[in-house]
């Protein structure tokens, strides 16, 4: 059923885009209701326009926390046309009907990233406008209700191709969307009184987000997917894309693990190389360069069309390194002139720039059939004084600088995860395999297929303990001569009794770092 639209309640704090919609009013004769800056924006520009106040015969009151809220006003939007004691209610009382609705919130979103001031966030928390939405998209066979500046367009070609009118097809989509703005207009503000209140783990937890864009595809060709952004402040992503090719959803889930392992490492040069999520290598050095060499020769042939994250910008020289190998996406604080244009040549190639790029320790989310787990993220951090070494001999302080980050690397590996070090570089990883031996052997592996001289006197890092003594033996006779790992096992003491035999030095940590 196609509705004729005769009034139009507009009150937007958004006045973007707003005149061609007015010239569309006035060409199909559509009487206009406003209020407060809407109504004298609209009356500057020269259109005619009531102010709400004369409509209802009420002043706003309360600071303008009550204007919209009036009966004349939701009798108008909700009654429904189709009902002959909704008819004759509203003749009785000589309300007229409001058949369309167009309004945008408060912008709680950018009070928020802008101030901490909580007296101004909360007045910044509209009432009657999500008020006024909901009563329009509940009301949608009679009312249509447009809360976004850029579906004004589609209102446009709806009320020119139906001759002032709206199709019930149009009203429904858009309701549809008008809710899906409550709903995310409160799950802000709900997650807001959470921070507030430090309360992580409400009875009710509400997850917020706005589209960012579509991806082609998912994880595979056959799947849809999304990206969307929860911050307040989520006009985009904190990083740029300077060229490339458009990201998919593979190459987010790799930028984000890189970019959760790179915030780890403070001080030095740090290089992190991600393929399917799991680091292939990473390096911390005093030289940038070095850095990525030491990065990338842990595992080359798996870097192969990987993604490089590097904490430091990039120059001729590093980018010419870098590019030698295919690589899918890379992301550094900032190129030099001379480095873009090395990379404008490989146009396909992603190049992302993370100069502005704030890391947010936040909840990670797990999703499953209707249900979801939330955790907060292991942010966990070694102290090196409550280290207990374990074995008759005991390591110097250089070997707990390298012992402290091959552990921190454990704690972004899949488990079981089994990390092998030298000279703060990942010489051997050993991810996701249901037996912790299995990690170790590969582990050793991929050490003596691409690092064979430095698997002698390594340092091994476990990110849980060794149930067996299985996995201590087959990292002594690689050349192993340092394991770290949580410790807690029933069979601790035949472990430490094989490191002692062994001649190793072992440290328990008594944190576990699982990443399922």
């Amino acid at each position: 059923m196609n509705l004729k639209i005769k009034n139009a309640l507009v009150s937007v704090s958004d006045k973007d885009k707003i005149i061609p919609l007015l010239k569309i009013f006035k060409k199909h004769k559509i009487n206009i209701l406003s209020s407060g800056g809407t109504y004298k924006f609209i009356k500057k520009l020269g259109f005619k326009c009531t102010e709400l106040s004369k409509y209802t015969g009420f002043k706003e009151m309360l600071d303008g926390r009550v204007k919209t809220l009036h009966p004349k006003i939701h009798a108008g939007i909700l009654h429904d046309r189709q009902n002959k004691i909704h008819r004759n209610e509203m003749s009785k009382n000589k309300f007229p009907s409001i058949d369309l609705i167009i309004v945008n919130f408060y912008p709680f979103q950018k009070i928020v990233s802008n101030t901490k001031n909580s007296k101004k966030i909360i007045e910044n928390i509209d009432i009657g406008g999500p008020t006024m939405v909901r009563a329009a998209a509940k009301n949608f066979k009679n009312v249509t209700i447009i809360t976004n500046k850029n579906d004004y367009s589609f209102l446009i070609k709806e009320l020119e191709k139906f001759s002032g009118k709206t199709s019930l097809k149009f009203r429904e989509f858009m309701s549809s969307k008008a809710f899906g703005l409550t709903a995310y207009y409160d799950a802000m503000i709900a997650n807001w009184f959470n921070k507030k209140l430090s309360i992580h783990f409400p009875e009710r937890k509400t997850i917020f987000g706005r589209k960012l864009k579509t991806l082609r595809y998912g994880e595979n060709p056959h799947q849809e997917s999304s990206i969307y952004v929860n911050d307040y402040n989520d006009q985009q992503l904190s990083f740029d894309q300077l060229q490339g090719k458009e990201l998919s959803y593979n190459n987010y889930n790799d930028i984000f693990a890189s970019l959760d392992i790179l915030e780890s490492i403070k001080g030095k040069f740090g290089t992190v190389i991600i393929k399917h999520a799991n680091p292939c290598g990473v390096a911390e050095h005093k030289n940038a360069l070095e850095s990525f060499k030491s990065a990338f020769a842990c595992d080359p042939v798996s870097a192969f069309g990987g993604v490089v994250a590097c904490n430091y910008k990039l120059n001729a020289k590093i980018t010419s390194e870098i590019t030698k190998n295919f690589l899918e996406v890379i992301l550094a604080k900032g190129f030099d002139k001379d480095s873009l244009k090395i990379f404008k040549k490989r146009k396909n190639l992603r190049v992302i720039d993370i100069s502005k790029y704030k890391h947010k320790n936040i909840s990670s989310i797990k999703a499953f059939d209707g249900s979801f787990l939330i955790q907060k993220k292991d942010q966990m951090i070694l102290d090196k004084k409550k280290l207990k070494c374990v074995t008759k001999l005991k390591p110097n302080k250089k070997e707990l600088a390298e012992i402290e980050f091959a552990f921190k690397m454990c704690k972004y590996i899949k488990s079981n995860a089994i990390v092998l070090c030298k000279n703060f570089s990942t010489i051997g990883i050993g991810a996701g395999q249901p037996s912790r031996l299995d990690s170790c052997k590969i582990a050793i592996q991929k050490a003596k297929k691409f690092l064979p001289s430095k698997i002698k006197n390594s340092i091994a890092a476990s990110d849980a303990f060794f149930p067996f003594a299985d996995g201590i033996k087959t990292l002594i006779r690689s050349g192993v001569k340092i394991i770290i790992q949580p410790g807690g096992s029933i069979r601790d003491q035949e472990v430490i009794k094989v490191a002692n035999k062994g001649k190793i030095k072992m440290l328990f940590t008594g944190i576990r770092h699982f990443n399922h």
